[in-house]
């Protein structure tokens, strides 16, 4: 099976929205928006469906050729309020100094972008935030870095009594052409093709109180921001446990009443709680294998006979046809595409 992380549920979808909402204000329509991305307006607005970065990414490469700005994730990030993180935005703006800020992001980062870990740490001199992949981010990670520190200066902006401009930055790409959008944005020296995404601090600008502190509300956050790490790490909401069981089956797709015995649950059951989470096992089990048969498409040169075979499907025309009704393209039309980022990967 070919490495999949790309298509596992990873991102909130409140930050999609927000992208969308963005491009809304610069008088795009949905439809030109979600052109060529393979989503709909509605796939967003489920609280419980966190997105792929397969699918993320192509909003966010849909974004960028639409404005002509390949710096967007600066200014998305820099535009995105507090309340926009949930429980771990309250987190933040209620923790009583920089140092509890960092501490809370780095923890709870998860609950809403799963596809990073934060690592905090600090000396006698200063503090650093590094921030490591945990999947290749590739052609997205420039707007996601953007986004990602943009977001941090809002944050600190929004609980701090001045603008904390004391930080070095290092970012993992090489210096584009637009360069100094970046310290123009951020305000403070950006240094480009390091490793690894660094904020460095001096270590007495961690003290810095936060202005909106409150520990009543701090523990509050904390709680529910723990309860949603718990319940991410357990798998998260039912749809996403399903789906994850779906995309890693190999080519075996359980039938309802399977599916629903696996997580020890009536059929009527499953049925239910798919529904209070706003979907249905068959359009569960149409996004996976349309967006595993996208990616073998685009990104692999596995041959279309032996893709319908991974997928499940006997009969290729009946794949085939299944393929038109969800991309209205054929599965040669779509690996024929230009816009295909083919990895060649025979797996």
């Amino acid at each position: 099976m070919a490495d999949t992380d790309r298509l596992r549920p990873a991102i909130h979808p409140v930050y999609p929205r927000l992208m969308c909402a963005y491009l809304h204000e610069k008088g795009f329509s949905n439809e030109a928006i979600f052109d060529g991305t393979r989503l709909q307006w509605e796939q967003l607005l489920g609280e419980h469906r966190y997105l792929s970065l397969e699918q993320v990414s192509r909003l966010e490469r849909r974004a960028v050729a639409l404005t002509g700005q390949p710096w967007l994730g600066l200014e998305i990030g820099a535009a995105t309020s507090v309340s926009a993180h949930g429980p771990l935005g309250y987190a933040v703006v209620s923790a009583p100094d920089l140092r509890a800020v960092l501490k809370v992001v780095t923890r709870f980062v998860a609950v809403r972008f799963q596809l990073v870990e934060l690592h905090f740490e600090e000396d006698e001199r200063e503090g650093r935030l590094t921030l490591y992949e945990k999947v290749d981010l590739g052609e997205v990670r420039e707007f996601n870095a953007g986004s990602i520190l943009a977001t941090y200066f809002q944050l600190v902006d929004t609980v701090t009594s001045r603008r904390l401009r004391d930080a070095r930055i290092q970012v993992p790409f090489e210096a584009p052409a637009w360069a100094d959008r970046y310290s123009e944005r951020l305000d403070c020296p950006v240094t480009f093709g390091a490793e690894y995404l660094t904020i460095t601090l001096p270590k007495a600008v961690l003290d810095t109180p936060c202005l909106t502190a409150d520990p009543g509300l701090h523990r509050t956050a904390l709680r529910d921001c723990e309860h949603q790490l718990k319940q991410l790490q357990s798998g998260g909401p039912l749809s996403q446990r399903i789906g994850i069981e779906l995309l890693d089956g190999d080519g075996r797709y359980p039938s309802l009443e399977d599916m629903a015995e696996r997580f020890a649950m009536s059929p009527r059951t499953l049925i239910r709680k798919l529904k209070a989470e706003g979907t249905r096992y068959q359009e569960l089990l149409d996004d996976v294998r349309g967006e595993l048969a996208a990616w073998y498409l685009l990104e692999t040169t596995v041959p279309v006979e032996r893709i319908a075979e991974r997928l499940g499907y006997q009969d290729p025309s009946n794949f085939s046809r299944t393929f038109q009704r969800w991309f209205g393209v054929t599965p040669r039309q779509m690996r024929q595409s230009p816009n295909k980022n083919r990895s060649n990967a025979n797996t």
